[in-house]
């Protein structure tokens, strides 16, 4: 099996699958190609949600925004699967959620036929390679060689103290929902808190307020997340993407 990722939208991603279908009959498997353009923690967030949920893969991921700059492209193996991406970080969370040694190797992409899609040229062949001779053999890939290491991304953690936690705005949803990074353990018994100076209950989902209401929830990421039942609660809390949030008991 082979994943893919990326922040293409359409037609872009069709490329890269013809380019695995031409070396290997691998089943492929969109994860998403909509993700916030150019956005690597974003993108790192997300794979690190989902990645855990697969059987052993190879995960061919292309969020790049440094694509044609002397950025390595890297393969990183963990146990059974294996990432083909930019070394940006963007695989580094989902590969320490699957809590097993990494390994790191470098794909030599001096041949690439363009400067700017490295997903078709550089990452969609290694992907097809590594699977075809499967992660146990990447060291046996032509092209592929070790490394000592990639690009580490660590996505920030909340802070508590006492009966506040500061946090940040990982990413927004499709819903509008915004994803903190404050545990969900930390609004565990509270019944209403107070985000950024507004007091808002917390529900155990949306539809326990009425349409349109503002609420504070545990979604199923386990973050404290800022939401609107059928509503966007970004928009709501006046939050994006990085931005602070103190959730007060």
């Amino acid at each position: 099996m082979i994943t893919l990722t990326s922040d293409f939208g359409s037609p872009y991603p069709a490329a890269m699958k013809g380019v695995i279908l031409q070396r290997t009959d691998a089943r492929l498997v969109d994860v998403a190609h909509d993700l916030p353009r150019q956005d690597v923690r974003a993108a790192a967030f997300w794979l690190r949600e989902v990645v855990p949920y697969y059987p052993p893969a190879v995960h061919l991921v292309v969020v790049d925004p440094g694509v044609g700059t002397d950025r390595a492209a890297v393969v990183v193996r963990v146990g059974d699967h294996a990432f083909v991406a930019p070394d940006n970080g963007v695989v580094r969370p989902a590969a320490r959620a699957l809590d097993g040694d990494i390994d790191v190797f470098e794909i030599d992409d001096s041949d690439a036929a363009s400067s700017t899609f490295h997903g078709r040229d550089v990452f969609a062949p290694a992907a097809a390679d590594v699977h075809e001779a499967g992660v146990e053999n990447i060291e046996n890939v032509a092209g592929i060689t070790p490394a000592a290491d990639c690009v580490d991304l660590a996505l920030p953690d909340a802070t508590v103290e006492g009966d506040v936690a500061h946090g940040e705005v990982l990413v927004v949803d499709d819903f509008g929902n915004a994803i903190t990074n404050v545990p969900g353990e930390f609004v565990a018994d509270a019944a209403s808190v107070r985000v950024n100076g507004e007091r808002a209950p917390v529900e155990p989902s949306y539809a326990h307020v009425g349409v349109g209401e503002r609420l504070v929830t545990v979604a199923s990421h386990g973050n404290v997340e800022l939401a609107v039942n059928q509503g966007r609660g970004a928009d709501a809390f006046g939050v994006q993407p990085g931005d602070s949030v103190d959730v007060k008991k």
